[in-house]
C-alpha cells in the first residue's frame, strides 16, 4: 500500500510540472468582465424568449444586417451592370454614327437620344466611367459585408459622403433627361433607382444603432420613398401623352 501510494504521488508531480507556465497563468488570472461578457450569456438568455444581453443584442441586429448587405450587393451588381452596359454601347455608338443602341425602345424610352447630349459627358467623357469605379468599390464592400467583415465607420462615413455626391448628380441628370433632354435612358435610370439605396443604407451603417441612429434611418427611409414618388411623378406627368399609348 505504501509503494502504491508513492507511485500515485510520484505521478502527481509529474502530471503537475507538465502543466506549462501559460497555461498555469490563464487559470490563475480572473477573467476581465469586458473582454468575456459574451461567454457569462448563457445560451437560454440567447435564444430563449426573454432573451438578454450583449448576444441577445447582436442576434437580434444579425437578420437586417445580412438582409441589408444582400440589398447592398444586389444594388451593386445592378449599378455596375448598367454602367457596362452604358460603356458598350457608347463605344458602339463612337464607333458607328449610325449604331442602334440595343436600349432604344421608343422615342422617349431610348439611350441613344441621352447618350449623344452634352449632359452624357458632364465631365469631358462618358458618365458611365465614373459610375465603374464607383460601383466595383460598392460591390467589394457588398462582398465584405456579406462575408460578415466588419469595416470602420469612418469607412460607411466615407462612403456616405461619396455616394452623396452621386446622389446629387443623379438628381441632376434626372432634371436634364426629363426636363431639357426629353427622353429617358432605361440603363441610366436603373443608376437612379440603385443610388440612393445605396446611400441610405451606407447612411444606415454609419448612424449605428444608437436611439438618434435610429430616428434618422427611419427618417432617410421615407425620404427615399417620397424622392421616388417625386420623381416618378415628374416623368409620368412630363410624358403622359406617350405613357397612354401603351395602355
Amino acid at each position: 500500500m505504501t509503494e502504491a501510494g508513492n507511485e500515485r504521488g510520484d505521478l502527481a508531480d509529474e502530471v503537475a510540472a507538465s502543466v506549462s507556465p501559460a497555461a498555469e497563468a490563464a487559470v490563475a488570472e480572473p477573467a476581465v468582465p469586458g473582454d468575456v461578457a459574451d461567454d457569462a450569456v448563457s445560451a437560454t438568455a440567447v435564444s430563449g424568449p426573454g432573451a438578454t444581453g450583449p448576444l441577445a443584442a447582436l442576434t437580434a441586429l444579425r437578420p437586417f444586417g445580412i438582409v441589408s448587405s444582400w440589398v447592398l450587393l444586389i444594388a451593386g451588381i445592378l449599378g455596375m451592370a448598367a454602367s457596362a452596359a452604358l460603356s458598350i454601347e457608347r463605344i458602339d455608338l463612337l464607333k458607328n454614327p449610325n449604331y442602334i443602341p440595343s436600349c432604344n425602345f421608343s422615342p422617349i424610352l431610348s439611350c441613344g437620344s441621352v447618350m449623344i447630349t452634352e449632359q452624357a459627358e458632364f465631365l469631358g467623357f462618358p458618365n458611365p466611367l465614373l459610375g465603374l469605379p464607383a460601383f466595383g468599390v460598392i460591390l467589394a464592400t457588398a462582398v465584405l459585408s456579406v462575408g460578415r467583415v466588419r469595416l470602420p465607420r469612418w469607412y460607411w462615413i466615407g462612403q456616405s459622403l461619396v455616394t452623396a455626391v452621386g446622389f446629387v448628380f443623379v438628381n441632376y441628370l434626372a432634371f436634364q433627361s426629363i426636363y431639357r433632354i426629353g427622353a429617358l435612358c432605361p440603363y441610366c435610370m436603373v443608376v437612379w433607382t440603385v443610388t440612393p439605396i445605396i446611400l441610405v443604407l451606407s447612411i444606415s451603417r454609419a448612424l449605428g444603432d444608437g436611439s438618434l441612429g435610429r430616428t434618422l434611418r427611419d427618417a432617410s427611409w421615407f425620404l427615399l420613398a417620397a424622392w421616388y414618388a417625386v420623381v416618378i411623378f415628374a416623368g409620368g406627368y412630363e410624358f403622359w401623352d406617350y405613357w397612354r399609348t401603351l395602355f
